[in-house]
């Protein structure tokens, strides 16, 4: 006999929590699949954690809407639940004279997304915040700020479940039929079968992977799946800076910049480095050549051998390597015209940031309890 359950959500990151935890609230018996052993172990605990404030995305944008209203929402959500997080403020930082013109326009493009509270500051001004760094200008943004992420998710999972919600682990989903009744047969990896009326794609990078085993999808509406991965190379020591310091963006992502976690301890990363297979997470200590040339243009007296190698993640893009970076994709059946199925394709950074506005969304689609 199969089992009928009202929602069945794929994957146990921050975004399917946050997901599952909506619809919960919504009043409906939500299942979360979750091949692996425990929450949060693929992009959700491999990041930055930082609170992004919504500035580096195109106007009109999803990432930037939903960075800027899950901004709000999530520091809310902190104060309400205890999840412990720091609004310590964030230096973008020119290095060269060269750099200066694109802090304006960083500043321009953070307030056609609403962020409104950029200061411009000097090379002194700069230093008078943080002594350590060197810069020719800088950008303070005070919004940003840095979360306890796993405590966020387990927060995320308290609600869930109080709402009635579970999460089932070591759950692997294998395929899905859309059946002729408009609802979809789950069925995992052990053979368990289910049956719901909405099937929500919370799965990161393997997404679009498991959107190819939905019987019922047309092929054309799921993107191609590109590995983006991100190296980490921990600080041995304490850092001399209090805000984060990143330097003016790169293509694929955001530079090598200095993030803190709740402790105080420095990381630096993530890196680019496109990958095949996105369990490819061993850190090439090698690599850290390269960190210590691009930190130390803004921190020159970053000490010889003092960066080790710490952990990777993989940004689950949906735009490859000389691709402008994709928007994210919610995808439901006014896309699609498969009833019950929620795609949720390329949730990259700052998918941790916007994480409960992509679950207010993804409610939104939802049909009607």
């Amino acid at each position: 006999m199969v089992d009928r359950v009202a929602c069945i959500v794929v994957g146990a990151g921050v975004v399917g929590l946050a997901v599952a935890r909506a619809l919960a609230l919504q009043g409906r018996e939500v299942m979360v699949l979750e091949q692996a052993e425990a929450i949060g172990t693929g992009t959700s605990s491999r990041n930055s954690e930082v609170i992004h404030a919504g500035i580096y995305y195109p106007q009109g944008s999803l990432k930037a809407q939903l960075c800027v209203q899950g901004k709000h929402m999530l520091y809310d959500y902190c104060d309400a639940r205890g999840v412990a997080y720091q609004r310590c403020g964030k230096l973008i930082v020119a290095t060269s004279p060269e750099q200066v013109p694109q802090l304006e326009a960083i500043r321009q493009k953070a307030a056609a997304n609403g962020v409104d509270d950029l200061v411009h500051l000097t090379r002194e001004q700069a230093r008078e915040l943080e002594p350590a760094l060197e810069c020719v200008a800088a950008l303070h943004s005070p919004s940003t700020g840095i979360v306890d992420s796993h405590g966020l998710m387990l927060a995320l999972q308290g609600d869930l479940e109080n709402a009635g919600g579970m999460v089932a682990f070591h759950a692997a989903v294998e395929r899905a039929v859309l059946q002729d009744d408009g609802h979809w047969l789950v069925r995992t990896q052990d053979g368990t079968e289910l049956e719901t009326p909405l099937l929500v794609n919370a799965a990161g990078y393997w997404a679009p992977d498991l959107a190819r085993r939905f019987e019922g999808l047309a092929a054309e509406h799921i993107p191609t799946a590109y590995y983006a991965k991100g190296n980490y190379f921990v600080l041995s020591g304490r850092a001399p800076f209090s805000h984060l310091i990143y330097p003016v963006p790169e293509a694929a992502g955001l530079g090598v910049h200095l993030t803190l976690d709740m402790g105080g301890q420095a990381k630096f990363g993530p890196d680019v480095e496109w990958v095949e297979d996105p369990d490819q997470l061993v850190v090439n200590p090698a690599r850290g050549d390269g960190f210590y040339a691009e930190v130390r243009r803004y921190w020159p007296a970053l000490p010889e051998g003092a960066l080790v190698a710490g952990y990777a993640g993989i940004r689950p893009k949906i735009s490859g390597p000389h691709e402008a970076s994709a928007d994210f994709c919610i995808q439901g059946p006014q896309q699609h015209a498969a009833p019950g199925l929620i795609n949720l394709f390329g949730i990259e950074s700052p998918g941790l940031t916007s994480c409960l506005a992509v679950a207010e969304q993804v409610a939104q689609l939802a049909p009607a309890v």
